[in-house]
């Protein structure tokens, strides 16, 4: 009985390790890795050119990647493997940052290499994943990397006394309660309804100026788009600097960041 319960448990575990995901098998894409199919073609081309632009400047390599579970394995061995056999990085510098995201776990992580490690800290990273999670909880992945890797690149290149011209857009989409303009509609109302009282003798009859005013001033807040969401802007090219992804250097992780998730 213990020799088939021993080879029953041999087996399982032969089984387990046979069915592991090998993350070292996974090949880079481009500084953008969409593994879990999530980021839409703009968005991806975006952050292409912006990382691009961003090692040129710094010499600072970073890699956005996604996969869709973790199979039961921790988030920081998962992210330090990739990092490593992908040597996210210059060889000897070790300027990298590994960005995860794991789309059914709902989890992520900043993995940092030491060159990067004195302005880019463990708690700075955890402020990077932070500021990613209301649009990963709205499923807006393409909008969530392009703000990390913004606030990433612009602090690296601030750190090294470098301008960076290159810019991601972010486009803040709020709930329509946060967004519609209550303040300014019920105050308009307020103001309408005064100067038609004032328009005629009998209140809200009448051809006077006030009538007149009252039209005017709807007109001029319809016109401005009150409906429309703030900071909605269209995605523009960023300057993507000289050449595009041409593969990693070799560098190597330091063990620093920070894992969150949303």
């Amino acid at each position: 009985m213990k020799h088939w319960l021993r080879v029953s448990v041999l087996l399982g575990l032969f089984a387990w390790v046979g069915s592991a995901v090998d993350w070292k098998a996974l090949k880079p894409q481009g500084y953008v890795s969409d593994f879990a199919r999530v980021i839409d073609p703009d968005s991806k081309s975006q952050l292409e050119a912006y990382c691009a632009a961003v090692e040129t400047s710094t010499g600072t390599q970073m890699a956005l990647v996604t996969i869709a579970t973790l199979e039961g394995e921790p988030i920081e061995d998962v992210t330090n493997t990739i990092y490593r056999a992908w040597g996210v990085g210059q060889k000897g510098k070790n300027e990298g940052a590994l960005l995860l995201l794991v789309i059914n776990d709902r989890r992520n992580r900043l993995e940092v290499g030491d060159g990067l490690g004195p302005f880019v800290t463990d708690g700075f990273s955890g402020s990077v994943l932070r500021e990613m999670r209301p649009a990963l909880r709205q499923q807006r992945y393409g909008e969530a990397l392009m703000a990390a890797a913004e606030t990433i690149g612009g602090t690296v290149a601030k750190a090294k006394n470098v301008t960076l011209t290159a810019q991601l857009p972010r486009r803040i989409q709020e709930s329509p309660t946060a967004s519609f303009p209550w303040p300014v509609i019920f105050g308009g109302i307020a103001l309408l309804l005064f100067l038609f009282r004032a328009g005629g003798p009998r209140g809200y009859g009448g051809g006077g100026g006030g009538g007149m005013l009252a039209g005017l001033i709807l007109g001029n807040m319809m016109s401005r788009g009150s409906w429309g969401g703030r900071g909605s802007g269209g995605f523009g090219g960023p300057d993507s600097g000289d050449g595009g992804f041409g593969g990693f250097g070799g560098g190597d992780s330091g063990g620093g960041g920070a894992s969150s998730d949303w």
